[in-house]
């Protein structure tokens, strides 16, 4: 668990992968069952939270951690390529108030809910080329690569705390 907990730390803190979105303009109503409090306990047993909430009914926001003084801020939305839905995330800033200073804003992940757990499994720039320069190359970029059994990272895996 302590592995997950330092992937999801690194992908989500460290700073985003990504200088192109797949989609410029949201167009797939949020899944309302990823709204709400989810949290992550380490080995040590810390817990580590993550809030989503709607923006309007195409897009999330999402701070990891909530409340906390090095949390980061997302604009999310699903979009849809080679037949899969995922969750493009788009850095806007930190709970500092610093926002981003380069172009590289966006992550990508799967999702799957199963009652009260939320797996989230980043795209993996070893499989796909972070320097894609448009929104179109990166979703070729992700059909290429789709019998990748590591087009996506090890999931980390949250429980729900509120509804």
């Amino acid at each position: 668990m302590k592995r997950i907990f330092i992937l999801l730390a690194a992908i989500l803190l460290v700073g985003c992968e990504y200088t192109t979105p797949l989609v410029t303009t949201p167009d797939i109503l949020i899944d309302k069952s990823l709204l709400g409090l989810w949290q992550m306990k380490e080995d040590d047993g810390k817990i580590t939270q993550m809030a989503v909430l709607p923006l309007d009914d195409k897009e999330y926001l999402v701070s990891y951690p909530p409340a906390a003084k090095d949390g980061m801020f997302f604009k999310a939305c699903l979009c849809r390529t080679d037949g899969k839905t995922l969750v493009q995330l788009k850095l806007i800033g930190a709970a500092d108030g610093n926002t981003p200073d380069d172009n590289r804003l966006y992550r990508f992940a799967s999702y799957s809910i199963s009652g009260d757990k939320l797996a989230v499994s980043f795209l993996n720039p070893d499989v796909v080329n972070e320097n894609a320069a448009s929104s179109k190359e990166l979703a070729k970029l992700i059909a290429d690569n789709r019998d990748n059994p590591k087009l996506f990272k090890e999931p980390a895996v949250f429980v729900k705390i509120s509804k």
